[in-house]
């Protein structure tokens, strides 16, 4: 069911939810947390559906503020609110309210979400595109427990890399941190087999590809070693090597699915190593709320003394 208010406000929307639930008869008790999505119109579908996807998993309701911008000087001018309520089988497993804001409304969107948050249930930001560069600091920031962007949006992720560094506070992640989730299982797996002390660790990746960044900064923090960053034709993470006395422990997947799993005096081995959909990560993310204290010591390349 969508509900379409043009020129509104929260208590309207408020109203046009609790209208929307009667309808098809769902109570909203049955959701988790209010998950807001700040994109713009062309990322809006993709962000919109990977919500959704992970909504199955984790029951919410999303507020998708879209700031538009103003094509007239009556644009400039003029503030004002339109919402499009989605609740059933048009929102996932849980109701969601697109907000597309104009004028002075833009600069005040944590006013307009504020009253629209659950009560008393956790709240998370995340920005598909645009983050700010202190999100923890952004009044939309500042209303979350945690807070997701994302480094494969941007231009420069490793200059952008280094400001999240300065500005971190616990809360962030970012998804190119998540797409290392299977990676560092891996690598923790494979020490556990081979038990031998790492002296040298390589990651191999496309040029300034910030997950490949993220990875050889945790392995550096975790081992004790230098990481270094080898250039590789891509997509993004095709390998990683850990030099050890007994021979090299190398994690590679050139394309593909597959991976090969090589350890010291044992035949290489097959693994699956996909690259994920944007709607696993954002489920995996949703999973927990606390602070991602491995993230932190990613970005700081410090941190930790235990092994992997």
């Amino acid at each position: 069911m969508k509900i379409d208010l043009t020129d509104t406000t929260a208590g309207d929307i408020n109203k046009a939810l609790v209208q929307g639930r009667r309808a098809i008869g769902t109570p909203a008790v049955g959701m988790v947390l209010t998950m807001v999505i700040v994109t713009d119109e062309e990322n809006a579908y993709d962000s919109i559906k990977a919500a959704e996807e992970a909504s199955h998993e984790h029951p919410s309701r999303m507020l998708v503020v879209i700031k538009r911008h103003s094509r007239t000087p009556r644009d400039r001018t003029h503030s004002r609110l339109d919402a499009e309520v989605r609740v059933g089988a048009e929102a996932g497993a849980g109701e969601t309210v697109v907000l597309r804001t104009y004028g002075d409304v833009s600069d005040h969107a944590g006013s307009v979400v504020l009253p629209l948050l659950l009560p008393d249930a956790p709240v998370v930001v995340w920005w598909p595109v645009g983050a700010p560069d202190n999100p923890s600091a952004d009044p939309l920031g500042r209303l979350a427990q945690r807070r997701i962007t994302d480094l494969y949006a941007v231009e420069r992720p490793l200059e952008v890399l280094q400001a999240r560094v300065r500005s971190y506070a616990p809360g962030d992640t970012d998804l190119a941190w998540t797409r290392l989730t299977p990676w560092r299982s891996m690598l923790a797996a494979a020490l556990d087999q081979a038990r031998v002390k790492v002296t040298s660790a390589a990651v191999e990746a496309e040029a300034e590809n910030p997950s490949a960044e993220l990875l050889a900064r945790w392995l550096q923090a975790r081992l004790g070693v230098r990481a270094d960053r080898v250039v590789s034709p891509g997509p993004v993470v095709t390998a990683v090597r850990l030099g050890t006395d007994e021979g090299e422990i190398a994690i590679e997947r050139p394309e593909g699915p597959l991976a090969t799993l090589t350890l010291p005096g044992q035949p290489p081995r097959s693994l699956a190593l996909k690259v994920r959909p944007l709607s696993e990560l954002i489920t995996e993310e949703l999973r927990r709320l606390d602070a991602d204290d491995m993230y932190a010591v990613a970005l700081r390349g410090e941190g930790i003394e235990e092994t992997v």
